[in-house]
């Protein structure tokens, strides 16, 4: 059945007169007679009886009647809630977040300051790609069947991160075979950061000697920062060193970097923000 016409039947049900009904429903009579007529051959019924210039409804027209009061507002309701959901929808930007997290969500943070529209939804899974924007780095096993709209691949150095009153603080740069004996505090092994790191040690003939070990960034990051050992510092992701009693020391041999992957992809419901937000993380690196 036609909503409209259903609207049409409902009004005239309510006034019982073809005419005024026509005129609140900006109509021609001929038009709504010829709508509620079709309506009746649909049904297989009549829902009105003429009565002088008047239309009374019938029995079935009276139980439709009824029934459309309860309907008709809830479609109305309905049409209202979707409009919400679509503004809320396009206004949310959907973020995959495999990389960088410390750095995207003090971005985001920055970004809500003069966007406090926008709505951010997170996750964390390497074979999903159905997001706005994917950040990722290289060694991870993501799904790069999905085309993207734009990418930007930045190098992000990865430093050490030592006590200023240290025997290193004064150097320019530092191998990191020196370091070797040291105690290292270092994101667990099991997430990416703590695999990459454990490799340059190797690369560079040792095993770190790890005194503590976090699946928090932030644990470590305030760990570093008491004095308690050295750590790899990744440039961007943890962002600029608040503590002034550590330095923070280019690494030599072997060459510490990896890659930071900013992508944005096409997505229905397409975001509002979405590419706005790309290029300001752009900004940002």
């Amino acid at each position: 059945m036609d909503i409209q016409k259903l609207k049409y039947f409902y009004t005239t049900a309510q006034l019982e007169h073809i005419s005024n009904a026509a005129q609140i429903l900006h109509i021609s009579q001929p038009s709504l007679t010829q709508a509620i007529h079709s309506l009746e051959n649909e049904l297989g019924i009549p829902l009105f009886q003429r009565q002088g210039r008047k239309v009374i409804l019938t029995e079935f027209g009276k139980t439709l009647k009824q029934r459309l009061d309860l309907l008709l507002p809830e479609f109305d309701n309905l049409a209202i809630e979707m409009q919400q959901l679509k503004e809320t929808v396009t206004k949310t930007v959907k973020l995959n977040i495999l990389a960088a997290s410390s750095f995207v969500i003090n971005t985001i943070m920055d970004y809500r300051k003069d966007n406090p529209d926008v709505v951010f939804d997170f996750e964390q899974n390497e074979l999903k790609c159905d997001c706005d924007i994917l950040i990722s780095t290289n060694g991870l096993n993501t799904d790069n069947s999905k085309p993207y709209l734009h990418r930007c691949v930045k190098k992000e150095n990865i430093y050490l991160a030592v006590p200023k009153d240290s025997k290193y603080a004064e150097a320019q740069s530092i191998e990191l075979s020196t370091v070797r004996n040291e105690s290292f505090i270092m994101l667990s092994s099991t997430r990416l950061f703590g695999a990459i790191c454990n490799k340059f040690c190797s690369i560079a003939g040792f095993y770190p000697k790890i005194i503590f070990e976090s699946d928090s960034p932030i644990a470590v990051q305030n760990i570093i920062s008491m004095g308690a050992g050295i750590a790899f510092w990744p440039e961007y992701s943890w962002g600029k060193l608040q503590n002034k009693n550590l330095t923070l020391l280019p690494i030599s041999n072997p060459i510490c970097q990896r890659d930071l992957i900013i992508e944005l992809h096409k997505r229905q419901p397409k975001s509002i923000y979405a590419e706005d937000f790309y290029h300001f993380l752009l900004k940002k690196i």
